[in-house]
């Protein structure tokens, strides 16, 4: 097939389309390259015959249309946005501007370009829309995990401009009969993720030797899904998934933040040994103030991906963090690159 990935420059997008490529599809790359996209996270791929980067801001609906008919995919993958929670509480128009209106953007261009394909290609396209299980909100310690039923109640900017624009896709299937895909992810981590983040601040902190922030009391419980088991599933949901159909994609790794900084402390202390001091890095734990309107759990219920698709994660927690580490202490070039060091 001939895709189209917005954000292909992301850290998730990157993956999306490293693992397209690996299929023998072609691709379209379209991403603005803002803070979080770096380039070089495909630079591997320069001048490979089916794929092409073009540089354009999704916000800017004129680019956006004149891409998608250029292009004439036969499907989008829908990726771009602004994702950092603590940057959406700082600055919450430029989310709602992104995520919103860019996803808007890009509906009205496939939409037209949908109507425009002959009847084979219109039964065979698709608007697959990549969402967050941060759109449901939190949950208590005893409570069942999010099912795709369960009711929208985002907490932060970045959360409720994503409930907005999936809301938005579901609106231009019922309503344009535009054929929608929309899944929603846990937590990712794996190779190239932008050092803003928690797992790559921990291991960057942990190498130095600095503190280590944890937020509250760490007691925050998330489910952490490998970015590579993520780009898996979302190609599988894009050639399997029933149209009009939202799918929650996990990793079945609930860990608390504190467990998880441990981890990967003691992982840090068994490549590198501990510190100078001769303290293991645990020792470098912070806790600092929560942040504003922190949700306390995220619980994924994949039943549906797995039960209607046949799809689960190939990884283990404890083996994908093992490889993202190594891959960080591998990489410090990359690291200064993007933090500008």
């Amino acid at each position: 097939m001939k895709l189209l990935i917005t954000g292909g420059a992301g850290f998730i997008g990157s993956a999306v389309v490293r693992a397209a490529l690996a299929r023998g599809h072609e691709v379209v790359n379209l991403d603005g390259l803002t803070y979080a996209a770096n380039p070089a996270t495909l630079e591997e791929f320069e001048g490979t015959p089916g794929y092409r980067f073009a540089e354009a801001d999704i916000r800017d609906a004129a680019a956006v249309d004149a891409l998608v008919q250029e292009a004439r995919p036969d499907r989008i993958m829908h990726l771009a946005a602004e994702s950092h929670v603590d940057r959406s509480i700082t600055g919450p128009a430029v989310f709602a501007q992104t995520n919103v209106v860019g996803t808007l953007n890009l509906l009205q261009s496939a939409r037209t370009l949908h109507a425009e394909l002959d009847a084979g290609a219109r039964e065979a396209f698709r608007f697959h829309h990549i969402s967050t299980d941060e759109v449901y909100g939190d949950l208590g310690p005893d409570d069942p995990a999010f099912t795709e039923d369960t009711p929208y109640a985002p907490s932060s900017p970045y959360s409720a401009s994503k409930a907005a624009s999936d809301h938005f896709v579901r609106a231009w299937q019922r309503t344009y009969g535009l054929p929608t895909l929309i899944t929603n992810c846990s937590n990712n981590y794996g190779p190239y993720q932008f050092p803003e983040k928690l797992i790559p601040v921990v291991i960057m902190s942990a190498r130095a030797g600095k503190p280590i922030p944890v937020y509250g009391d760490g007691q925050n419980v998330r489910d952490w899904l490998h970015v590579d088991d993520h780009a898996d599933a979302l190609l599988h949901v894009l050639e399997h998934g029933r149209v009009g159909r939202t799918y929650n994609i996990g990793g079945r790794a609930e860990r608390t933040n504190l467990e998880l900084v441990e981890t990967i402390c003691d992982r840090m202390d068994a490549v590198l040994g501990t510190l100078p001091t001769g303290e293991p890095r645990r020792s470098l734990i912070t806790f600092v103030t929560d942040r504003a309107g922190h949700d306390r759990r995220y619980a994924i219920d994949d039943t549906r991906i797995s039960s209607e698709l046949g799809w689960q994660p190939a990884r283990t927690l404890e083996n994908g963090l093992e490889d993202t580490i190594r891959w960080y202490l591998d990489n410090p070039d990359w690291l200064a690159r993007v933090s500008g060091r």
